[in-house]
């Protein structure tokens, strides 16, 4: 299955981020924890080709995605995972599943060059609306700890716009944001 994602980042402050939860989370059972794991190339081949890939884990379900850039977006291939097959890419055993695998064979990537690099943690609010997706973010990783808030829009000015909107009512700083597997691999003590 593949989609275009359309969405708006920023990171927030700790105190933003409880003013923000205070405002959409009415109760914590709304918070769900999902679980990334990320593969790469010991070379950062996928990340010179501006791609990602990662298993997530949620509700006990595996799902493999590798992201490429798009126009005012990100394309998202994702293949489900069977826990063992899970399993085997935690040891490096990479056997790439249909969709992923024909997507890597365009930009010369294999299996067998992918390795295993870590995990991030996220306690993830999420609320949809007609046109629009807000989400809540508390990372963790590699004794890092973030908060991030995302729009996820179907129309990339819509979501622009809306962002700004949002971004200005709770007086929060526009911030640069990389994605979290940016920022993941940026916290790999080298």
């Amino acid at each position: 299955m593949q989609e275009i994602e359309i969405e708006f980042k920023n990171l927030l402050t700790q105190e933003e981020y409880e003013r923000l939860a205070a405002h959409y989370i009415k109760d914590s059972s709304q918070i769900k924890q999902q679980v990334n794991y990320y593969f790469e190339t010991d070379d950062f081949e996928l990340r010179s080709k501006r791609a990602a890939l990662r298993i997530r884990e949620k509700n006990g379900e595996y799902i493999a995605t590798l992201k490429q850039p798009v126009e005012n977006g990100l394309l998202e291939t994702h293949d489900i995972v069977t826990e063992q097959q899970f399993n085997d890419w935690l040891k490096d055993d990479i056997s790439l599943p249909s969709n992923i695998k024909k997507q890597l064979d365009e930009i010369g990537v294999t299996g067998d060059q992918l390795s295993y690099k870590g995990v991030l943690q996220t306690n993830r609010f999420e609320e949809k609306y007609d046109q629009y997706i807000i989400v809540l973010d508390h990372s963790q990783y590699n004794q890092t700890e973030d908060y991030e808030l995302e729009l996820e829009a179907y129309d990339y000015e819509f979501g622009k716009q809306l962002f700004s909107e949002l971004l200005d009512k709770f007086q929060i700083e526009k911030r640069e944001t990389p994605n979290k597997i940016a920022r993941f691999f940026a916290s790999v003590k080298n």
